[in-house]
């Protein structure tokens, strides 16, 4: 197994940073080890829905977990206001770092994922090669 650590910044996109990240590394299949850090936007996929929900203000990322290949990631996250309140679902392009995020990912070299588009569920689903 393959360990990466990457820190992001302000302003950056969570999702497009990841995704840049995996291309550029040639991630072939990659999981979100730990995450830890602050968003200030957020657009995450509650279940069953079909588009994303966004959310403004000040958030802690409790968790993430997921999937990251060549072929795209599959990502959800956990996310807490300033109340402790928490809310979950799939991370959507949109979600917007605060101060920082700080994640550790892994990358199984002796796998592949893939995705590829499944007729039952009308999604690109993952393919472990």
């Amino acid at each position: 197994m393959k360990i990466f650590t990457l820190r992001l910044g302000p302003e950056q996109d969570l999702r497009k940073e990841l995704d840049k990240f995996t291309k550029e590394n040639k991630v072939q299949a990659g999981f979100i080890i730990t995450c830890v850090g602050s968003l200030k936007q957020a657009i995450l996929r509650y279940a069953d829905m079909e588009e994303g929900t966004e959310l403004t203000g000040n958030f802690e990322i409790v968790s993430l977990v997921g999937t990251l290949s060549q072929d795209g990631s599959h990502l959800h996250a956990v996310i807490s206001d300033e109340t402790g309140k928490t809310v979950g679902g799939h991370v959507k392009k949109g979600c917007i770092i605060d101060t920082t995020v700080e994640i550790v990912i892994g990358e199984l070299e002796d796998r592949k994922f893939t995705r590829d588009m499944d007729e039952k569920t009308g999604y690109k689903e993952l393919k472990i090669k």
